[in-house]
């Protein structure tokens, strides 16, 4: 199977998993609906801070998805044990602050993200649930980086399409009985089901078992270090991302409220678009790190030079074609079908209408977006992560003066938001291929080079 053949393998399955998870959001959302506005904005902001969230945990699952692809492709079984206890022991780091702090913080943190006494209450109750129950989240995400990183993203996907039909089941009954705390019982019960079986599968995984039979190539304090350096860039540009989009709301919110329901509208069609491009990007760290690791494989110079310029060229240009051309397809079906989308979700019509043009103006940048986001998972699989943060904390300080200027002074309202995205994802985008040619150019010249000098 050529480069394209497996990056299209390993990404459809991670697209379904990601878009399952968005879907069970938005249903969720809908049973929460009916206990009122109060409990629908408590919801929605405890489920922000789970997003945050995910950042944290990033660094453990993509750090462990890269260490044991790499481990993999080296053949390796000694790395591949040594890449999953220090995943492991950096996810048992990382719940207590967590689950244990933001239980005991919960009222605190309503309240200063919540004005409303009661509103703060009822958000208060979801976290005394929700946040305790990121310990399973996180082992969890853990699990899934293990079989990533083993060339599995079916069963990950499989475990979403159980967790999320759990939580659809489960939402109507303990909503009604227990409120918007029982959406949070229903979401950590359904993780906690996957999670089990995920830990079943894993324990019979061929690469797994093998890896158990043979001491660890390192000791667990080095291994845990290994893994919080390879994930930490990674939880960064997520982070810088996240609070990119937080005040991008604001910006849009200058321009008034029907502005700003049309933008939170159109964000959530944009995901269907946008989950496929992070399945590429988790595709191409995994395909990286597995032919990355083959550099260590005896004959060290054939093998690196198998991988080495061409290897590294060829990776790149696949994932560039692959990432544009679904940045393409999703840009021609939103110009398309704009309006109905809008429309589908229920919004008044000066929404519908503000929200179908922001859609429409998005096409350059989704292009971008996606061939910006396929790459970085190559710098994420070989090694080049601490490029990644410094490009994407770029990329947002451009992006936000530019939306602000575009679409308040500049008077082109939410296309000028389009336009100011569509040129700061245009300047990451060239930054990222110049920084790939870069490692490129290094590869001809030393075939032991790894993309990270590139930074």
């Amino acid at each position: 199977m050529g480069h394209r053949g497996r990056l299209v393998a390993l990404a459809y399955p991670v697209y379904f998993e990601l878009l399952a998870s968005v879907a069970a959001g938005i249903i969720n959302m809908v049973w929460v609906a009916r206990l009122g506005p109060a409990a629908v904005a408590a919801v929605a902001v405890a489920t922000n801070v789970e997003n945050l969230l995910l950042g944290v945990v990033l660094m453990a699952g993509s750090g462990t998805t890269v260490l044991v692809a790499r481990a993999r492709g080296a053949g390796d079984p000694a790395a591949v044990r040594a890449a999953v206890r220090g995943g492991a022991a950096l996810c048992a780091l990382l719940v207590p602050p967590v689950a244990a702090g933001g239980f005991l913080l919960r009222e605190p943190l309503a309240g200063l993200l919540l004005g409303d006494a009661g509103t703060a209450g009822l958000a208060a109750g979801y976290f005394a649930v929700s946040l305790p129950g990121m310990a399973v989240f996180f082992a969890g995400h853990v699990v899934d980086g293990v079989l990533k990183g083993a060339g599995d993203t079916r069963t990950p996907m499989r475990l979403a399409f159980l967790s999320n039909g759990l939580i659809l089941v489960l939402d109507p009954l303990l909503i009604g009985a227990y409120g918007i705390a029982g959406a949070a019982v229903a979401t950590v019960a359904g993780r906690g089901v996957a999670l089990a079986v995920g830990l079943y599968v894993l324990r019979r995984n061929a690469l797994v078992r093998a890896a158990a039979a043979v001491p660890p190539a390192e000791g667990l304090p080095a291994a845990l270090r290994r893994t919080a350096a390879t994930g930490f860039p990674m939880a960064v540009d997520f982070a810088v991302r996240m609070a990119g989009t937080l005040v991008l709301v604001v910006i849009v919110a200058r321009l008034g409220v029907v502005e700003v329901a049309a933008y939170g509208i159109a964000t959530k069609a944009m995901y269907v678009a946008t989950m496929a491009f992070y399945a590429v990007c988790q595709a191409a760290a995994i395909h990286t790190a597995h032919l990355r690791g083959t550099t260590e494989v005896p004959p060290a110079r054939a093998q690196s030079r198998a991988w080495g310029s061409d290897g590294r060229r060829t990776v790149g240009r696949e994932v560039l074609l692959l990432g544009g051309g679904l940045g393409a397809t999703a840009a021609v079906l939103l110009l398309l079908v704009a309006g109905p989308v809008m429309r589908a979700f229920g919004a008044a019509p000066e929404v519908a209408a503000a929200g179908a043009l922001y859609l429409r103006c998005l096409g350059p940048y989704l292009v971008l977006m996606a061939a910006s986001i396929g790459l970085t998972g190559v710098f994420q699989g070989s090694g080049g992560t601490h490029v990644l943060a410094r490009v994407t904390v770029a990329g947002v300080l451009v992006q936000l003066p530019l939306a602000y200027a575009l679409s308040g002074p500049a008077g082109l309202g939410l296309p000028g938001i389009c336009l100011g995205m569509a040129l700061a994802m245009g300047g990451q985008c060239a930054a990222l291929t110049a920084l790939h040619r870069r490692a490129v150019r290094a590869a001809d010249q030393e075939p032991s080079s790894v993309l990270s000098r590139a930074g």
